[in-house]
């Protein structure tokens, strides 16, 4: 009777209960970070950051130039060598607007020269041969002068003014615009895209003259040269 007394007055323990989905999720969470080390956190941080970095639009493999962010005219984000790092950008756009002009004049220029056109005073020579000859009979100084003078009135204290000024002008810009047809950004675009170009075309050219000692198209066989198949074309009709 004593045993059946214990018995109906020992408390009933409540049955165990299963966890649930999200509290497995979470010891286990708890228990992988408890035997992290420190070490592993670092490199979870570290490709964390790493996925942040955004990559060249030019150069998708490598990671996109800090100091080219899209908003200057002709920013494809291709800067392989990071000298974005080194020069000032505006600097370099000073620099290289001006050769782009100065390239854009010197391709139609020197085609011309060789076409026929010529200019009083100027010697009747090649495009090629302009330099020495123009040197030679004293004439080069009339060009030398006038650059010269565009240089040290307008070149160099642009420089100045891009390096020691925060609100200064962008470089290549001076203000020279009477046509009004510059200051769009779709004009920018083009005349930076087409001076590029125009400093790769002279480069070819004057390299093909220098080559070839021919006039334009500054090929060893003319236009055929140019259009392989008008070879094929024109044996084809002596044959027949």
């Amino acid at each position: 009777s004593l045993a059946r007394t214990r018995k109906r007055s020992s408390p009933k323990l409540p049955e165990a209960q299963e966890p649930n989905n999200q509290e497995m999720l979470a010891l286990s969470s708890t228990a992988a970070l408890s035997f992290a080390g420190p070490g592993l956190a670092g490199v979870s941080s570290r490709a964390g950051g790493a996925a942040m970095v955004a990559k060249s639009k030019a150069i998708p493999f490598l990671d996109a130039p800090p100091a080219l962010d899209g908003t200057m005219a002709g920013d494809k984000g291709f800067d392989p060598l990071l000298l974005s790092n080194v020069v000032p950008i505006q600097w370099a756009r000073e620099a290289e607007l001006k050769h782009a002009r100065i390239c854009m004049l010197a391709v139609v220029g020197w085609v011309t020269v060789d076409l026929g056109f010529t200019v009083p005073y100027a010697p009747q020579v090649s495009s090629l041969a302009a330099h020495d000859a123009a040197v030679d009979k004293g004439v080069f100084l009339g060009l030398l002068i006038p650059i010269a003078l565009v240089e040290v009135l307008a070149g160099i204290p642009k420089c100045f003014q891009i390096m020691n000024e925060p609100d200064a002008s962008p470089g290549g810009d001076y203000k020279f615009d009477p046509l009004g047809i510059g200051a769009s950004a779709e004009m920018q675009e083009k005349e930076i895209s087409n001076g590029r170009l125009a400093m790769l075309a002279f480069s070819g050219i004057v390299t093909q003259a220098a080559l070839t000692q021919g006039p334009f198209p500054y090929t060893y066989n003319g236009v055929e040269d140019l259009v392989p198949p008008m070879q094929s074309v024109q044996g084809a009709l002596s044959i027949l």
